[in-house]
């Protein structure tokens, strides 16, 4: 019987992962992001009452199954896809708004839709900062599907992702002192807020040092083969061992897996991967997200449908309201001293901070018995239904409003020019590494040589031209030289005061005059930005 069980099962499975390709192939190939799709679909199949999906439906919406799935299966999956293919040097060059919203925007959300939940709704402290946990992790993958297909400026996604990837997990934690600890920590008054305030550094310093050993460990374990299907094996052990192992230890999963995935996809790629590894490490990983993601949000949809909404308007408008202006008090409040962030980019940051798939999963595992239980579920899908579908709806908009979508004349073609370059050039640098490894003939190696070092000088033909062509486009490539060149300047005057070669009054001089600099960008910035909204 057990067998026909598990038979059935994957019979359902397999049947969700149909609808949910089929969805998404629609969705992408009319050019919509696929996520609002599959939330809307979902939500609609759950409506009506189809009789051929009906068990489908009831073994989804299981609380217990959908929280396994998310949070066991998917998470993840999710959390490593995002950190693995995202460069350090790109949180770094963006480490203040993201460290802002990720940290100071998340307890700002935390505690102000907390106090104003407790007060306007009347939910008990618990039930008031659940919630307030709930809302504040941002669930950035509708966002980023059109970011993509708009053009957005890379730095405005970097941010989102940057910040998601983060206050997920100081969200995560946030919900579970919430729920488990908050009346014990109340009842021992300021030695309980100290006592508080020192698991949650306990948990978030446990999930870093687990994912920083472990991300550690297999990226060096990855310079001893040169085999993908094992490293992609690795990559999987590295993501569900760091969230499993950090778990079951009482410390942060999301946080172990994130560091795991950044340390790997960072220092593991340098020291132990092939071009070809990495190729097909990121391809597979493309593909476990994709497929996570379309299953995720269609069976958000499913989920959202066994909710009773009758009666409950009044207090689901007030709760909506409560968290928009608490996003808003987040986003503005964090970022207001950042600067270089322009004011169009805080609105995007703000409306584009969707609800998901997590809050949905952790609303689930609360315990039958926790009070207030229903509340919160009501609540809580009813803003993630209204972030989804509304909110990523009007995202479009509000970015060709405030004309985050353009670009110079001329950047298409760049970019199109750049890309070729540096494919032949990479592609030069690898044959002339693999001519001495594999004893390539000398004819064999001249004649692909020459043949891309002809593209290679086709493309600087083209680049010099479009160059002429577009002024702008020049000067923006100038800028952005000059900005790198003070960074790297910056890191240098750093590197000789620390040997001691030059005294920390020379090595301030410097710096004051390369921040003054950098700060000049960050105002061009400003004003442009400026510019483009009036």
């Amino acid at each position: 019987m057990e067998h026909l069980d598990m038979h059935h099962i994957f019979e359902l499975g397999l049947i969700l992962t149909m609808i949910a390709a089929g969805i998404t192939a629609i969705a992408k190939k009319l050019k919509q992001p696929y996520p609002i799709a599959l939330v809307i679909i979902g939500t609609l199949i759950g409506l009506f009452n189809i009789p051929v999906l009906e068990p489908l439906k009831m073994f989804i919406t299981e609380g217990d199954v959908f929280n396994f799935v998310i949070l066991t299966i998917f998470l993840p999956a999710l959390l490593g896809e995002a950190a693995l293919k995202l460069p350090f040097s790109h949180l770094n060059q963006n480490k203040k708004p993201i460290i802002a919203l990720a940290f100071g925007g998340t307890f700002l959300s935390f505690l102000v839709i907390g106090f104003s939940t407790h007060f306007l709704l009347g939910l008990s402290i618990p039930v008031s900062f659940v919630f307030a946990a709930l809302m504040s992790a941002t669930d950035p993958v509708s966002v980023l599907s059109i970011f993509k297909s708009m053009g957005v400026n890379h730095k405005l996604s970097t941010v989102i992702e940057g910040e998601s990837l983060f206050n997920d997990g100081l969200a995560v934690v946030l919900f579970k002192i919430s729920a488990f600890s908050l009346l014990a920590y109340l009842d021992m008054g300021w030695g309980g807020l100290t006592s508080g305030a020192f698991e949650f550094i306990k948990v978030v310093a446990g999930g870093l040092l687990v994912g920083g050993g472990l991300g550690y460990a297999i990226s060096i374990l990855t310079k001893y083969f040169d085999d993908y299907p094992l490293e992609i094996i690795f990559s999987i052990l590295l993501f569900y061992g760091s969230y499993l192992t950090a778990e079951s230890i009482h410390v942060s999963g999301v946080i172990a897996v994130v560091v795991a995935a950044l340390t790997f996809g960072n220092f593991g790629s340098k020291v132990g991967m092939s071009p070809t590894t990495r190729l097909n490490i990121n391809n597979f990983w493309d593909v476990a997200a994709l497929l996570a993601n379309s299953i995720v949000f269609l069976m958000v949809g499913l989920e959202i449908t066994r909710i009773n909404f009758a009666d409950q308007w009044g207090t689901i408008g007030l709760a909506l309201l409560i968290v928009l202006i608490g996003r808003s008090i987040a986003v503005y409040g964090s970022t207001l001293l950042v600067k270089g962030l322009p004011w169009s980019w805080r609105h995007v940051l703000n409306w584009g901070g969707l609800k998901g798939s997590l809050s949905i999963a952790l609303v689930l595992s609360l315990p039958g018995d926790f009070a207030g239980r229903d509340t919160v579920l009501i609540l809580t899908f009813s803003i993630v239904l209204f972030s989804l579908v509304v909110q990523g709806l009007t995202i479009k908009p509000l970015i060709s409003y405030f004309g985050l979508r353009a670009k110079h004349s001329g950047s298409k073609e760049y970019e199109d020019i750049v890309a070729n370059l540096h494919r032949h050039e990479a592609g030069v640098a690898e044959i002339k590494k693999l001519k001495t490894q594999l004893f390539v003939p000398e004819p064999v190696f001249s004649e692909l040589l020459t043949s891309y070092q002809n593209e290679i000088d086709n493309s600087h033909r083209e680049l010099d031209a479009l160059l002429d062509q577009y002024p702008e486009l020049k000067k923006s490539q100038l800028i952005t030289l000059r900005k790198h060149s003070l960074y790297a300047q910056y890191d240098k005057i750093n590197e000789l005061e620390q040997e001691e070669i030059i005294s920390g009054e020379i090595a301030g001089k410097y710096k004051e005059l390369l921040n003054n600099g950098l700060a000049d960008f960050e105002e061009e910035e400003v004003v442009k930005d400026s510019k483009r909204k009036h």
